[in-house]
């Protein structure tokens, strides 16, 4: 028999016939079970965690049927209250499915502390800049009797002096005693 009487028997369009129908069903009874399976068009809406703190965050995702994961503590955030939501992933109003992980950030207690920078005997156009890029703030400037002018004699936090390494919160503002170039008596 020659292929091309094969391919135009009535027992090859038959089976071919077969397939193509057992292939359609299978797709059908598919995509139905995957509906159920899946909760196709069932949706839980994400609601607004900002600035709750985490246990009423938790108890609003569980009444969502939602799970929270709690995934870093940002830089402290002085907008919001200590340990509360400042940012969710996916964002409020958003809709998921059932037991979906919702991941959060807190707000820390406070500004994480820095490690003082060695500014002894720089020029105050030095320590400006350097005192800035790690997250400080310059405060008071005072002048006293020093040839250096201009020159950080001493820093200052809170009025109490404070030396190269000490660690004090971001934004800290830092006190200078600066020389003001005249010879002292």
């Amino acid at each position: 028999m020659s292929l091309v009487k094969f391919l135009s028997s009535k027992t090859f369009l038959k089976q071919l016939a077969l397939a193509a129908l057992a292939i359609i069903v299978l797709s059908f009874i598919f995509l139905k079970w995957l509906n159920i399976s899946t909760h196709h068009g069932d949706f839980q809406t994400v609601p607004n965690l900002t600035g709750k703190s985490i246990s009423v965050a938790k108890i609003e995702l569980e009444q969502n049927k939602l799970e929270l994961k709690v995934q870093d503590s940002a830089n402290f955030n002085p907008k919001y209250p200590k340990f509360s939501v400042i940012e969710q992933d996916p964002k409020a109003g958003s809709k998921v499915k059932e037991n979906r992980k919702i991941y959060i950030t807190l707000n820390p207690s406070g500004y994480r502390k820095i490690t003082v920078p060695e500014l002894r005997e720089s020029t105050y156009r030095q320590a400006k800049p350097t005192l800035e890029s790690v997250g400080f703030m310059v405060g008071k400037i005072t002048y006293v009797d020093n040839i250096g002018k201009d020159m950080v004699l001493k820093m200052m936090f809170k009025g109490k002096e404070i030396k190269t390494g000490d660690r004090l919160p971001k934004t800290s503002k830092i006190d200078l005693i600066l020389g003001n170039g005249n010879r002292p008596n």
